[in-house]
């Protein structure tokens, strides 16, 4: 689809060049854009922004070629996996922010595995956490004693606010959402619960009720679950003013429940849907809200979760808010399959009036892998990291966004920024095409990030928590490069 849509995205371009990039091209005829175009390729090898050194190169790879492993995966893996690129990236080996294809070629990583990566690849202390334990003892269940998931969960217990405490290990984040709500159902003895829409909380059946866009929905049933109106600050109809987008809520509940629900999930960061940071002023005019219908706050902290945000080690706490259940996955484990749900000692109680058992939930491998994950964070700055480096990636971009008018909106907190792409800045029309040519340049020079929103028009941005203030000008003169050549 990329390599049919540069053909006519050249000459689509040749025609509207001088709407797109504003300062001293914004205003010249179309005809002295092209001739800088053609001054830019003829100093094509000069100017192309270089990686930042890095001490590490890799072994040889002997394995199989990216066609021969792409022929196997279609033949053998299930047809719904897709894959990003034209020509998509046989990944063979990593360290830190940077990952090495099938020839030894170094890409940075700005997606971090979905915002997974909290440490780095392969980090040291992580890699020898797992392979110690693995070599000790791989898996016991529950079912007998074992000091690594109490040592991690009292670990983890103790980065929480108030009296969460009490530790649920599950495999993913779909698993720790799909137990969280059914928790608040259990509490309240209710069956109705809101959450956002554009939101994104799982793939099963609970939580795909709670996910709220249409590309991420089978037509199967999904009840009991009511969606709000989504605080986007760039294309909500409230703008920012969060207290105006509440009143939906209060709404919901009076107009299409009985008056008492379960509970309220919701991402502070929307990762999936766009990272969308939610409008000021929301969550704590809901949380209120939700109190008096009485229900329970859940916080899916899957993505924003463990210091990414930089400025809080909880996404949530940005909000200033306590929730009832918070939910996490990714950055907990550092690509180790691994998530949790942490609640009060009261709420955890409604798990005893059954059987509530996980059989991989809480193995000794991923719990002590958690473990390391926590005390990297803690030795290495990473929180402040995110904080400084985040910071400094957000003011290019959105310096960036002052460039060139395809930019609508730069937004989110730490290193978990988006970049939206826009045709038009009054209607917001969504740049597709140009979002995938974009990321197919950026992957040329060495940059690898991700996409999502539900036009699939946001760059996304959670690389490790490792990166660098070089790695960030790198990323950005990378996308100034590629834009400055449309």
């Amino acid at each position: 689809m990329v390599h049919g849509f540069i053909s006519s995205w050249r000459r689509v371009f040749s025609e509207t060049k001088c709407s797109l990039r504003r300062g001293q091209f914004g205003r010249r005829r179309c005809l002295s854009l092209v001739a800088h175009k053609a001054e830019l390729d003829k100093n094509n090898v000069d100017s192309v922004p270089k990686l930042p050194p890095f001490d590490y190169s890799p072994p040889p790879y002997t394995g199989p070629s990216a066609v021969d492993i792409l022929s196997k995966r279609k033949e053998y893996l299930s047809p719904s996996m897709f894959y990003f690129y034209q020509k998509p990236l046989n990944v063979v080996d990593g360290r830190m922010q940077y990952l090495f294809d099938e020839n030894g070629r170094r890409y940075l990583d700005a997606f971090g595995g979905i915002a997974t990566l909290s440490c780095g690849h392969c980090h040291p202390d992580v890699v020898d956490a797992i392979v110690n334990q693995t070599k000790r003892l791989q898996h016991s269940t529950i079912l007998y004693l074992n000091n690594a998931i109490a040592d991690f969960a009292e670990a983890l217990a103790n980065k929480l606010p108030g009296n969460l405490k009490v530790v649920f290990f599950t495999n993913s984040g779909t698993e720790a959402n799909e137990l969280a709500m059914m928790i608040a159902r259990l509490y309240t003895g209710c069956h109705d619960i809101i959450s956002l829409r554009n939101a994104y909380h799982g793939n099963a059946a609970g939580t795909m009720g709670a996910t709220a866009q249409s590309n991420w929905k089978f037509n199967v049933i999904q009840s009991g679950v009511h969606h709000a109106i989504n605080p986007d600050p760039y294309r909500g109809v409230f703008g920012s003013e969060g207290e105006k987008y509440a009143k939906d809520v209060q709404d919901l509940i009076q107009f299409g429940t009985s008056g008492n629900i379960a509970g309220f999930i919701s991402e502070a960061i929307q990762g999936v849907g766009g990272i969308i940071e939610l409008a000021p002023g929301y969550m704590p005019a809901v949380y209120s809200t939700i109190k008096k219908a009485g229900g329970l706050c859940i916080a899916d902290e899957v993505q924003a979760g463990f210091a990414r945000t930089g400025s809080h080690f909880w996404g949530f706490e940005n909000h200033g808010v306590v929730p009832d259940i918070v939910t996490m996955a990714k950055g907990i484990g550092n690509g180790i399959p691994l998530g949790a749900v942490v609640t009060t000692p009261e709420i955890a109680e409604v798990l005893t009036r059954r059987s509530y058992f996980n059989t991989f939930g809480g193995n000794p491998v991923c719990t002590a892998a958690g473990l390391a994950v926590l005390k990297v964070i803690e030795k290495e700055k990473l929180q402040e990291n995110a904080h400084v480096v985040g910071s400094h990636l957000k003011e290019r971009l959105t310096a960036l966004k002052d460039k060139y008018d395809l930019i609508g909106d730069v937004r989110g907190r730490g290193l978990m920024l988006g970049v939206e792409l826009v045709t038009d800045h009054k209607l917001k029309t969504p740049a597709k095409l140009e979002t995938l040519h974009i990321m197919e340049q950026l992957k040329e020079i060495g940059v690898l990030v991700g996409k999502g929103g539900f036009y699939g028009n946001v760059f996304r941005m959670t690389p490790p928590l490792c990166f660098t203030r070089e790695d960030a000008d790198f990323l950005v003169d990378a996308m100034d490069y590629t834009m400055g050549k449309m």
